[in-house]
């Protein structure tokens, strides 16, 4: 009775007030053909909820856990060691239940962090302004597309997106536009060693408001922006760059000083654990401060009182739970907070130097992995370049290959049939990720059990 406190006598009397004759009777304005003439098929009756326990126990064992294998997924996703003094932190009760700043200048710890974590956001993608946190970077991506078109006041709906780009942040920006005017051009990915740069550039013409790409690509490959940031600029467009690995810019040139105009991403790789797919939270950063009222979401800022004492203020809130109404350009609600706090606990104890040396040892041993892995016979790397993540070509149906290495304890990676089911000539193609939690002696099971499932 623990969740469910009413006794039958309660439900009687119940019944007997609003005067129904029993439950059934709640319903007579459902049609029949909706309701349910049983108990849902397959579903067990009422347990107790030690016997619900066990159960679930034993569910539980089915499954293969990330720190219980050889881990190799990525694809906008990545397992990074978060240090314990970021839970601890983050655990602590005035940010544990801190909610969104509704009266923002009493809240000065929680808008203290949320301009630090501005800060490094700006910082990390070579750009003037970030916000205080979206979300996820799909998301984000969108927020980005939406506030291109509200620079472009609507003369220009075109938007140009990269065949490298996840297709999940695709997927989410074509059902935006659903609800908009925005014409989405879009193309299939090319599976070669770079990207097709020029086909991207090909696409963008007059009536283009904005082009997404994304650095490194959902492939791994790691391309110079200069050129599409040039391009997108001389057909009076903007350069929207998507990072879903943010350790990668410890050791890659900034999308911001190679010419991009927004920055978005996802910042799950530093601070927040793979958590089952999230909460994560988005990143958003413009160039141009002269953009900083198009951009969606909160901005917080820091000040002086009367007293000439530091302090932080809400500076920009352009939503629809604040004044403007239809008028907002966005209806984020939230900043992500602990998220937010966490990536910032995160980069604080990473500082710059670490942050660098965290992201060539990445780099380190992906390169291992690409050698090692470039040795099993009927493999090929397909990268000319990459940072943590790179594509194999396996020549044969990566999803099938997946499942057996699964059955040997080892989660190989993120077959591009599973991201791209509607392309049967990249089924062969699998992503492989490599972080810092990532042994040498990982990667060579990996290696050899390929070779074993593939032969």
């Amino acid at each position: 009775m623990r969740y469910l406190p009413l006794t039958d006598a309660d439900r009687s009397e119940m019944l007997e007030k609003i005067g129904a004759s029993d439950v059934d009777a709640l319903f007579v304005d459902v049609p029949e053909e909706a309701r349910l003439d049983g108990p849902i098929h397959g579903l067990p009756m009422h347990a107790s909820e030690m016997a619900v326990e066990k159960h679930m126990r034993r569910l539980s064992k089915k499954n293969l856990a990330a720190a219980d294998a050889a881990f190799f997924l990525g694809a906008g996703a990545y397992k990074h060691h978060v240090p314990a003094s970021v839970d601890h932190i983050i655990q602590r009760g005035e940010f544990l239940t801190a909610y969104t700043p509704y009266q923002p200048e009493i809240a000065q710890g929680t808008l203290q962090m949320l301009f630090e974590f501005q800060s490094q956001v700006a910082h990390l993608y070579g750009c003037a302004v970030a916000n205080a946190s979206m979300y996820d970077g799909s998301t984000a991506c969108w927020e980005a597309v939406a506030m291109a078109g509200r620079i472009a006041r609507g003369k220009k709906r075109k938007v140009v997106l990269s065949g490298a780009l996840h297709p999940h942040y695709a997927e989410v920006v074509k059902t935006m536009a659903k609800f908009t005017d925005d014409e989405i051009a879009h193309a299939r990915p090319a599976m070669q060693a770079a990207p097709d740069n020029d086909g991207l550039i090909a696409r963008i013409d007059e009536d283009t408001a904005s082009v997404v790409v994304q650095y490194p690509d959902i492939l791994g490959r790691v391309t110079d922006l200069a050129p599409i940031a040039e391009a997108a600029h001389a057909k009076g467009a903007l350069l929207i760059v998507v990072n879903t690995e943010p350790v990668a810019l410890g050791a890659l040139k900034s999308p911001g000083e190679m010419g991009a105009d927004i920055v978005v991403g996802e910042g799950q790789s530093i601070g927040v654990g793979l958590q089952f797919g999230g909460p994560y939270l988005g990143l958003f950063a413009v160039r141009d401060p002269k953009h900083v009222r198009m951009m969606p979401g909160r901005l917080c800022g820091e000040t002086q009182d009367a007293e000439g004492k530091r302090g932080y203020v809400l500076t920009l809130s352009t939503r629809e739970q604040h004044i403007r109404r239809e008028k907002a350009t966005s209806n984020i609600c939230t900043n992500s907070g602990l998220c937010a706090l966490a990536f910032s606990v995160h980069m604080t104890l990473l500082g710059e130097a670490g942050l660098r040396r965290l992201a060539m040892e990445n780099h380190r041993l992906a390169c291992i992995a690409a050698d090692r892995l470039a040795k099993v016979p009927g493999v090929s790397v397909l990268n000319d370049s990459f940072f943590n993540e790179f594509t194999i070509r396996l020549g044969t149906d990566a999803r099938a290959v997946v499942r057996k290495l699964a059955k040997q304890d080892v989660l190989a990676g993120v077959s591009l049939g599973r991201l791209f089911p509607d392309h049967a000539d990249l089924a062969d193609g699998l992503i492989v990720a490599v972080t810092e939690t990532t042994t040498e002696e990982d990667i060579e099971t990996l290696a050899s059990a390929l070779e074993e499932v593939l032969a």
